[in-house]
């Protein structure tokens, strides 16, 4: 093992087991690398599951549900937050025909893959993939048609300032559309209850979750509206995620298998568990708003 291999190693397990020891969101995800859950692409989100048979085809259906929730087609102008790899960018381009997709993503080992893909994939005057905030964009005001972000916003800081941000950005009558994970409702069962502060805690504690975006749906609604925003439609959609995500996971140990020895034990000691004790904290929303207007109309 060399030095650079083996700090990497006890890094993960420093990161993994130790309660006090966090990390930076880049460097989560410099840490993980291209470790993802999914075969035969790279990508990073957990799924939906209720027409898929396999990870790689729950990644896509997930990506697909936001690109179609958000109504995206010819001509729109899509920014896409928290790209990862690129693999839906290129899903989308291809499956969606939008004009264009630009790409934010502060995580650097991220950035240079994700475009040697796109290149690969023969797209690079469609998709235009930046390092830069979700939180600070570097876009011009009223330049965007649709605004996307795949299972990443709980990473922000804040959340808000994302949500003003997509609002500066779209033109008149432009979408938001979200992928999120945000807590669950408190149970009046005190064990469910309970059961649910440690599964959100872990997750949060471990991917960098700022507290100011730890809140449930209606706060979601309400900090949308408060930016601006109008027609918002929020809903769970948690039970074609977490649960056929973690039957999947149970079934296939591809991904359990090509991890480091002390985390595949833990993974393995986690999926014998039942699904609704790991994920109990954790809501999974699917998130949709407009900025006022109709679209192409002029704002002067």
């Amino acid at each position: 093992m060399s030095d650079n291999t083996g700090g990497r190693f006890f890094e993960y397990l420093n990161w993994l087991l130790n309660p006090f020891h966090g990390l930076k969101t880049t460097e989560v995800y410099d840490l993980i690398g291209t470790t993802s859950l999914t075969e035969h692409r790279l990508y990073l989100n957990l799924g939906y599951w209720r027409d898929a048979d396999t990870i790689d085809d729950a990644s896509e259906a997930l990506a697909l549900l936001v690109a179609k929730r958000g109504g995206m087609g010819a001509g729109d102008v899509v920014l896409d937050c928290g790209y990862g790899f690129g693999d839906q960018d290129i899903l989308w381009t291809r499956n969606m025909k939008p004009a264009r997709i630009i790409g934010l993503n502060i995580t650097r080992s991220q950035v240079g893959r994700a475009r040697m893909n796109v290149a690969d994939a023969g797209l690079g005057k469609s998709i235009d993939l930046r390092e830069g905030s979700a939180t600070e964009m570097p876009i011009e005001h009223e330049s965007i048609d649709l605004v996307v972000s795949l299972e990443s916003a709980f990473h922000y800081r804040t959340r808000e300032d994302f949500f003003r941000e997509a609002y500066r950005v779209l033109r008149p009558g432009g979408r938001l559309v979200t992928a999120d994970i945000v807590p669950t409702k408190n149970s009046d069962n005190p064990f469910r209850r309970l059961a649910q502060r440690i599964s959100w805690n872990l997750v949060a504690g471990k991917f960098n979750i700022p507290t100011e975006n730890a809140y449930l749906i209606p706060s979601y609604s309400d900090k949308l509206s408060k930016a601006g925003f109008v027609n918002i439609d929020i809903r769970s959609i948690r039970d074609d995620v977490y649960s056929p995500l973690h039957d999947y996971l149970s079934r296939d140990r591809t991904f359990v298998d090509k991890l480091p020895p002390v985390a595949m034990i833990m993974a393995k000691s986690a999926l014998h568990c039942p699904a609704e004790s790991v994920y109990a904290g954790l809501d999974y929303i699917l998130s949709y708003a407009e900025k006022p207007g109709k679209r192409g109309e002029v704002v002067r």
